[in-house]
């Protein structure tokens, strides 16, 4: 059922840029992942049950599509929900990577304190806004246990976490092409760049 819910979100081949910096050359749109909660019930389920060894007592998900999943998982575990909202970047130098903010709005970042969060995405690539939410949750006196999605895309957000002793679980894996800007081919080759951020 997830690979069938896959191969029914809209994607595209091209050469796009990342939240993280990073470049790629496949785009899945998620805007309406969620319009039809009953068809993701599954999934929203599925990534609970991976969540609920870890005993998390929140869930907080980055606006836009974590939120939304973050708090449908927090719905169905019976805990309380979360979220971060991007703050706009540093000016930084052209190719710097990681460098989005996340930000709990004021009264969520007073309760959070003392959490054992599950931070929950949509689709995670590269792991920007997760990351950028992990940071925000230890200033706020919260502790990340778990990083959920329910897809997997690549390799290079798990090694971040695992290196930090934080589990990654998914309800589905796809390999996914991911290169910093000086590396990539398809700048090589003079394909232009899209900007994938919305």
């Amino acid at each position: 059922m997830t690979a069938d819910l896959i191969k029914s979100l809209p994607a595209r081949r091209g050469h796009f840029l990342l939240e993280s910096g990073y470049h790629t050359d496949f785009w899945f749109t998620l805007d309406a992942l969620f319009v039809e909660p009953r068809e993701i019930a599954d999934q929203v389920a599925g990534l609970a049950e991976l969540l609920r060894p870890y005993e998390v007592t929140a869930v907080c998900g980055p606006l836009l599509g974590g939120a939304f999943l973050a708090h449908a998982v927090a719905a169905h575990m019976g805990v309380r929900f979360f979220y971060t909202q991007p703050e706009l970047p540093p000016v930084t130098s052209e190719g710097e990577l990681f460098v989005a903010r996340y930000r709990l709005p004021t009264e969520l970042r007073r309760r959070i304190s003392k959490e054992r969060v599950a931070i929950v995405d949509d689709f995670i690539s590269a792991g920007s806004s997760v990351r950028a939410t992990a940071a925000e949750l230890k200033e706020a006196g919260a502790t990340t246990v778990v990083v959920g999605t329910m897809m997997l895309l690549g390799n290079q957000a798990a090694e971040y976490f695992t290196e930090r002793t934080v589990p990654v679980v998914s309800v589905a894996k796809q390999e996914f092409n991911l290169w910093p800007p000086d590396e990539c081919p398809l700048c090589r080759s003079g394909t232009p760049l899209e900007n994938a951020v919305t």
